[in-house]
């Protein structure tokens, strides 16, 4: 054993795999040979680290897990390249049963000394994470141990006095307290919704229901939020029992109620750790057994099971688990003897780290709640998002309207769509008449946005005109970038006055803020303007004021990753460089988003201005990796990036300074970013969304000066702004936020694509 210099850090995937896995894996090895580290993957999770460097048969290896090499092995840099889209995770994880004893545990110490190694990133649940706690609180005690065995010689021991542990949450469960999402939750969240999606379809041919069956123990996410985002008719999630002892009449009375509607199909969704206010379990047999048994239904059964834990992971997911990788290093090269072990999370859209056994600790005292039957104590402790939408999915779910009445005076309130279609556009749309209607209220959909509007095209909607929105991409009531002009205010004007109109939700994007800001701008000229307004923000370019997340974002971001991944396996075969352009305007969230997403060498965006200059050193470094064995090339491109050298210029000027190395091609992706179905996030956070703007508007409504805004979304949370506020937030001539969070992952971006340190 010779005397490390360089401080080395141990990588291991341990427990369930979940997709990202492998983006966390590639940050942390990238990152560490970044600030001068070693880093040493451990396969097959602890139980590599009980065998260190004992190798499996070369003739077992091709039908057996484990690969035919040490399971403790050193990373380069381009080890881990080409990963990041690979679903499961390429290290390996398995149950080890001798780590848990002690004997165990000093094997695994002695294997880690061996190699330096003294410092450990554990992606995993609490199950994995608690282990590694364990395994720091022993390690003095270990090292005693393996000193007084003359196992590990005196040198070794002194150079490695504590060990150091940070852990990443990685489950598509997304049951650990500490982070608002774990690595896994979102792709399992999007497997859900494509499945059900999917189902839907042949349900309705049939006229049947499916009873679907979802995963996540004793935590309700998967099952709650699949059911949100598909427009699902029941769920049951451990954390809220049904409230009735005859559960069973309550859920066929609703169902009943939709077949009656004219409704061809009929979704349950049951968490696999579903029960009843006595603790029995609630399964997708039993539901079928009711709904067979009272309503006569043809009822089939669906069990997901692993497919909600494989596939490549989405946009969010790569990028959660890039962030994670590189903050969990930092914590690593900052940690000192007396450092507690942190897991390093998500919350507010920012990277946060906390001790990691508070938050383990937290974790088990939701699962016991459970087991006590102290539900809302469990509802509680998921967080108040979790409780909203709950209770906002229980009035999608109605077949009709409640009939307890309107909290305020009735109003007419209406909506429309507004600048380019984004995917999300219908989910609100149907959420908002929903929610205005349970309330009391009489809500109106205007066609074609602002043009439209100017047209007098305003209909009233109805519970069943909305039906089947929540899943649809597009916009059903129609759009148009239309923005009024001073000859324009006076047919709004009247047509608020015919309609009797006392409240506006604009949806959309740019064109719909300048649309609902020239309104508010001539209150003092046009006195039906006085009326309560407030834009949702809608776009796939992600450039609205006071949101760090416009609804088609992430839809368009999981759009272009889909086709760069295709797009990178067909350019493997031939030495290719793509130069991929995507949409944003002057916005160049998209293309730093999918470029950190995908791996791209090279992003170029609007943000940081463009030269010659920095095209020929882009270009140099392409050739040298060429030259060195590179296989593959990929540059994303914001449309509006520069006026001269653009996606045409750059591809034409690689093509030919390049051409002795490597192709060049172009790929423009065009409105396939704008198109399908909205991710699973957009629906979800459309929703809520539509029901925050509701509420403005019926409480605006009462004051004497009604209010005008946008809403937003930072730091996790909802909130309002006036809508006077807009120029200073905006730069009004580029569209685009003055401020824009994203662009501090600028440099993590460069990281991880340079070439090997």
């Amino acid at each position: 054993m010779s005397i490390t210099q360089k401080k080395r850090i141990g990588v291991l995937t341990s427990g369930g795999d979940a997709p990202g896995m492998n983006a966390a894996v590639r940050a942390v090895v990238r990152s560490a040979l970044h600030l001068g580290m070693e880093v040493y993957a451990i396969y097959e999770g602890y139980q590599g680290m009980v065998d260190g460097n004992e190798c499996e048969p070369i003739e077992t290896a091709a039908s057996h897990p484990r690969l035919a090499r040490p399971c403790i092995h050193a990373l380069s840099w381009d080890d881990v390249g080409g990963i990041l889209h690979r679903g499961g995770t390429i290290i390996g994880t398995a149950r080890c049963l001798e780590f848990r004893t002690q004997v165990g545990r000093v094997i695994a110490a002695r294997n880690l000394l061996i190699h330096g190694i003294d410092a450990l990133v554990v992606i995993g649940g609490d199950g994995s994470l608690t282990g590694a706690d364990l395994f720091r609180k022993e390690w003095s005690q270990i090292l005693t141990e393996l000193a007084d065995s003359g196992t590990i010689g005196p040198e070794i021991i002194k150079q490695h006095p504590y060990l150091t542990i940070v852990g990443l949450p990685a489950s598509i469960d997304n049951d650990m307290c500490g982070s608002d999402m774990t690595i896994g939750a979102d792709t399992a969240l999007h497997r859900i919704t494509e499945a059900i999606d999917a189902i839907s379809s042949t349900a309705a041919s049939h006229q049947r229901t499916f009873v679907v069956e979802v995963m996540g123990r004793n935590c309700g996410y998967l099952a709650l939020m699949g059911a949100l985002a598909t427009g699902a008719d029941w769920v049951f999630i451990p954390e809220c029992p049904p409230s009735m002892d005859d559960w069973q009449h309550q859920m066929c009375e609703v169902l009943n109620a939709g077949r009656e509607s004219g409704r061809r199909d009929s979704i349950v969704i049951v968490a696999e750790g579903a029960r009843d206010r006595q603790g029995n379990p609630i399964t997708c047999d039993l539901v079928k057994k009711v709904l067979d048994e009272r309503l006569n239904e043809d009822t089939r059964i669906t069990i997901l099971g692993h497919v909600q834990r494989g596939g490549a992971p989405t946009a969010f997911d790569r990028n959660l688990s890039t962030m994670l990788g590189h903050a969990a290093v930092e914590a690593i090269l900052g940690s000192t003897p007396h450092s507690e072990p942190l897991m390093i999370g998500i919350q507010g859209n920012r990277i946060c780290s906390k001790p990691l056994m508070q938050c383990v600790r937290e974790t088990h005292a939701v699962a016991d709640a459970i087991s006590q039957g102290q539900y809302d104590q469990a509802m509680d402790m998921r967080g108040s998002s979790f409780k909203e939408a709950f209770y906002t999915l229980n009035t999608l779910m109605q077949a009709k309207p409640s009939s307890r009445g309107a909290s305020s005076p009735p109003l007419r309130l209406a909506v429309l769509n507004c600048d380019a279609a984004a995917p999300g556009m219908n989910t609100i749309v149907r959420a908002a008449v929903r929610l205005g209607i349970d309330k009391g209220h009489t809500m109106l959909g205007i066609e074609r946005g602002f043009r439209g509007f100017i047209e007098g095209k305003v209909k009233e909607l109805n519970w069943l005109s909305v039906r089947g929105m929540a899943t649809t991409g597009g916009s059903e009531l129609g759009t148009s970038r239309r923005v009024p002009q001073a000859k324009d205010f006076y047919a709004i004007a009247r047509h608020i006055e015919e309609n009797k109109i006392q409240g506006l939700l604009v949806i959309g994007g740019w064109s719909g803020y300048e649309a609902a800001y020239k309104l508010f701008s001539q209150r003092d000229t046009f006195p039906a303007f006085n009326i309560p307004i407030v834009c949702l923000p809608a776009s796939i370019d992600n450039n609205l004021p006071a949101s760090e997340l416009s609804i088609g974002a992430d839809t368009a971001l999981n759009n272009i990753i889909e086709a760069v991944d295709k797009i990178k396996q067909s350019a493997v075969a031939s030495s290719r460089c793509f130069i991929v352009e995507v949409m944003g305007g002057y916005c160049g969230y998209l293309a730093l988003m999918s470029g950190l997403a995908t791996g791209a060498e090279q992003v170029y965006l609007h943000e940081d201005g463009l030269s010659m200059g920095h095209l020929q050193k882009d270009l140099q470094r392409l050739i040298d990796g060429f030259n060195q064995g590179k296989r593959v090339g990929l540059v994303m491109f914001n449309e509006d990036a520069h006026q001269v050298y653009n996606s045409n210029f750059i591809s034409s000027m690689f093509a030919e300074e390049g051409k002795e190395v490597f192709q060049v091609r172009q790929a423009i992706l065009g409105h396939l970013q704008q198109g399908g179905d909205p991710s699973p996030f957009d629906r979800i956070q459309g929703t809520r969304f539509a029901a925050k703007c509701l509420d403005f508007l019926i409480e605006e409504a009462s004051n004497p000066i009604p209010g005008a805004g946008f809403i937003g979304l930072q730091g996790g949370q909802t909130c309002f702004f006036d809508l006077g506020e807009l120029p200073r937030l905006m730069d009004m001539n580029l569209g685009r936020p003055k401020q824009q969070w994203w662009m501090s992952l600028r440099d993590l971006a460069n990281i991880l694509s340079m070439s090997a340190p």
